[in-house]
């Protein structure tokens, strides 16, 4: 089995790759690479998406990144390979977002990308740190894993998903921030599971073994 995650220069690779490499060792998972071929990638059982920065700049360096953009949604659309995105990764699933300007997303998870507005002005933004889980739908990448487990943040704007069955878990930031979100072959996490140390890893195992 072959786990590829996208390099569109656009993520915290290394870390990323660490820690999916270990876990697919300890899970006997198969091979982890990271990679910018789109012939790779349409070829992968496994897909990660990370992120970091803009919404639209990501978005923008996704599309332009030698028929990557192409590859993964043929991918993830057509052939259902498991596919999960990281933070700003994440957001680009979405329908819309509205970073700066409003930016179509890839349409896997009906809601837009908004700045978190905490209701409690002594919180500031962004949202930085650890802060707890709290699982709202069950689903196998939660295995052996519960509401209180804490995993670390770092973003100024979040997913509003219109269906509630698509928001898997949040936490609260003096509101509700949407955490975790899926459908079908489809995953998502906010927070950035590769520094989330024994939750994260276990997220990470459990993408890695999962049998949608």
């Amino acid at each position: 089995m072959l786990t590829a995650i996208i390099d569109y220069e656009s993520g915290n690779l290394h870390s990323a790759h660490k820690a999916f490499e270990r876990m697919a060792r300890e899970e006997n998972a198969g091979e982890v690479i990271v990679t910018s071929d789109a012939d790779v990638v349409a070829g992968a059982d496994r897909i990660v998406l990370p992120g970091d920065g803009a919404f639209p700049a990501c978005m923008a360096a996704l599309r332009g990144s030698g028929g990557l953009y192409d590859a993964m949604v043929e991918a993830v659309e057509v052939r259902a390979r498991p596919f999960l995105g990281i933070c700003v990764g994440m957001q680009l699933m979405a329908t819309i977002g509205r970073e700066y300007e409003t930016t179509q997303g890839l349409g896997w998870i009906d809601g837009e990308v908004t700045l978190i507005t905490p209701a409690d002005p002594v919180l500031k933004v962004p949202h930085m740190g650890w802060n707890d889980l709290v699982i709202d739908h069950p689903h196998p990448v939660f295995a052996d894993l519960r509401s209180g487990d804490h995993t670390y943040f770092v973003h100024s704007y979040h997913m509003a998903v219109s269906d509630p069955a698509q928001r898997l878990a949040h936490v609260d930031y003096a509101g509700e921030v949407t955490a975790v979100i899926g459908r079908d072959t489809m995953l998502g996490m906010q927070f950035h599971p590769e520094k989330s140390q024994t939750t994260g890893l276990r997220l990470i195992a459990n993408f890695l073994t999962w049998k949608p």
